[in-house]
């Protein structure tokens, strides 16, 4: 049996700081209704329903217009319960995929259509599809226009990938900041690949999020501060953040808030012109808002 996940703080407040109009979260995930869309037999997890209804209350709390479904693992690829969540509000919402390599064109279309735009490979999660299809799938949904978000384990991962990621034909989203732990510090070997990567190509991401879950020191996460400021110094143009709303795998770590885990990124963004950027022009130059 999967060991339950806790569910996400609810007890939210409006931030220190509004957001810019037409700011984005570009990572939470939704999960079942379990009666309605069930999870998989071969999930790493098993999370607490948490159904879009729940999402979007999160993002008027904090005054974001737009969010992005990032498809559970816990489901598997069976992609209905986040296209069922795009659909509620599908101006206001887009979805990153979890895809079988052997997925039919025709399915991808269809799931381009339901407002997919990329697909995510993680090398951590059970139920996903690894990095070893990161240029197969690659050359499979470049014609689509969409992108990849890749999830490791370890940030080392990203040194050891670094030449394929550097020549992948599609955009590349490195999540969580690589992964890199708070006391690994930001020369660690996978987060300087990640920096180098965001420096030198103009198709490398990277994703503000997560963060709570890499500290060593725990709330308030100061130890993860110089990881976010670097990746924002580095490249503002190729940054974007989220919430990784319901919080879920956090058993040994306490459940953040997202009301508080906002009003830090706010502080590392530092002014309105970089939140603007981060929150607002970058989502729509990956996700295609607006169009």
């Amino acid at each position: 049996m999967t060991r339950p996940c806790p569910g996400p703080d609810y007890n939210l407040r409006p931030p220190k700081i509004k957001p810019p109009a037409g700011a984005c979260c570009t990572q939470a995930h939704v999960f079942g209704p379990a009666s309605r869309f069930p999870y998989s037999e071969g999930r790493g997890y098993t999370p607490p329903d948490a159904g879009i209804e729940t999402y979007l209350a999160l993002l008027d709390m904090l005054g974001l217009d737009r969010g992005v479904i990032v498809h559970g693992s816990a489901h598997g690829s069976d992609n209905r319960a986040s296209l069922d969540g795009i659909a509620t509000a599908p101006d206001r919402l887009r979805g990153i995929a979890v895809v079988d390599p052997e997925i039919a064109d025709d399915e991808l279309e269809k799931l381009d259509a339901g407002g997919m735009r990329g697909i995510r490979l993680s090398t951590m999660l059970k139920g996903g599809v690894g990095s070893e299809q990161l240029m197969p799938m690659a050359n499979r949904i470049k014609d689509l226009g969409w992108h990849i978000v890749l999830h490791v384990n370890d940030s080392k991962e990203i040194a050891e990938l670094e030449d394929l990621l550097r020549n992948l034909p599609v955009p590349i989203v490195i999540d969580h900041l690589s992964r890199v732990r708070g006391g690994q510090g930001v020369d660690y070997v996978g987060f300087q690949a990640l920096l180098r990567l965001m420096r030198e190509t103009d198709h490398v991401w990277g994703k503000v999020s997560s963060w709570y879950r890499l500290s060593d020191l725990g709330p308030p996460y100061d130890d993860m501060t110089p990881f976010a400021r670097a990746m924002i110094e580095t490249r503002t143009d190729r940054v974007i953040w989220g919430t990784n709303w319901p919080h879920p795998i956090l058993w040994d770590h306490p459940m953040p808030n997202d009301t508080d885990l906002f009003d830090q990124f706010m502080d590392w963004a530092g002014d309105d012109a970089t939140r603007q950027q981060i929150l607002v022009d970058n989502p729509v130059s990956l996700y295609g808002f607006g169009a």
